[in-house]
């Protein structure tokens, strides 16, 4: 990752509250597409172990919890993670990035990442998600893309910026080793904005943060321009998005295989009995193993001492 991406990708902490309130959430098909309900057969509704990566405010959590699955969200930013700490208190929580996952290894159904896996750091990042994904999960990415064809949007996006990178992680994500063929789906619904989450909307934008302020006042004027154009006052205006998805099934891998330990020999000590009073007298002991005297007799005889 370049400084110029990492300087963006470090800017949503400042910018966490309009972020919250301008950003779209997502429709409970694309949910449920992402969690692989038609994978499973039709009568398995047991709720999912999901770990949700870059979850951001919570925008997708929150429809993960309501469908009453059981979700562990990581975020590597804390003024991000505070907002959903607040709104879901009871949701377990991580404050990191997808580079180092506090999970065990094949301890989740499904992995799932929203506006955020072009963050990611690819050379750790996909090695760790297989490594915490059960036999037969999966990794789900989404992205909400504004609808462009239509033309005052399009306008929109020539004064805040179009990043759609979804084309690019497809490509990605297709040549993975640790994951098998890429599923693709899209889904439409539409955000009601109004003059201040419109604004919201394009605070919350990487490219938008790291602005200076007088470029970025300037912008902000060119959108309530847009708006008062297009809008509707008070009754805001529906913005169109196309909720594009993305999964793969995690690949086939070997169990591990728990190697036991060898014993260990414990270090070979010498032992020399030692021989008591009373003991076998087949056997000898220091008291009656006979002495050389020191020196010999007149005779040169070799003095012994059998005392």
């Amino acid at each position: 990752m370049d400084d110029d991406l990492q300087r963006r990708a470090r800017s949503f902490g400042g910018v966490a509250d309009a972020y919250d309130r301008g950003r779209p959430s997502y429709p409970d098909d694309a949910v449920s597409w992402l969690l692989g309900t038609d994978l499973r057969g039709g009568t398995d509704d047991r709720p999912l172990s999901v770990l949700e990566l870059g979850a951001g405010t919570g925008k997708l959590t929150e429809r993960l919890v309501a469908l009453g699955h059981d979700v562990h969200a990581t975020e590597p930013d804390e003024h991000m993670l505070a907002i959903l700490r607040d709104r879901l208190p009871g949701v377990r929580t991580s404050r990191t990035g997808a580079e180092e996952i506090p999970l065990a290894d094949r301890s989740v159904d499904v992995v799932v990442a929203a506006q955020c896996l072009h963050w990611f750091d690819p050379e750790t990042a996909f090695a760790e998600i297989a490594r915490v994904l059960r036999p037969g999960g999966h990794l789900a990415a989404a992205w909400n893309v504004r609808d462009e064809r239509i033309p005052w949007v399009r306008r929109l996006g020539r004064i805040i910026g179009t990043q759609d990178t979804t084309a690019t992680v497809a490509t990605t994500l297709s040549g993975l080793e640790e994951f098998a063929e890429v599923d693709e789906a899209s889904f439409k619904h539409w955000q009601v904005v109004d003059r201040r989450s419109i604004q919201d909307l394009a605070r919350s934008r990487s490219n938008v943060a790291v602005l200076d302020d007088a470029a970025r006042e300037q912008l902000l004027a060119d959108v309530l321009a847009l708006y008062d154009d297009y809008g509707r006052g008070m009754d805001g205006m529906q913005l169109p998005y196309l909720t594009r998805c993305y999964r793969t099934v995690v690949a086939d891998r070997p169990e591990p295989v728990a190697v036991e330990p060898e014993p260990v020999e414990p270090p070979f000590e010498p032992t020399v009995p030692i021989a008591l009073a009373g003991d076998d007298p087949m056997h000898d002991s220091a008291d009656t193993i006979p002495r050389v005297a020191a020196g010999l007799d007149d005779t040169g005889t070799l003095l012994i001492d059998f005392r």
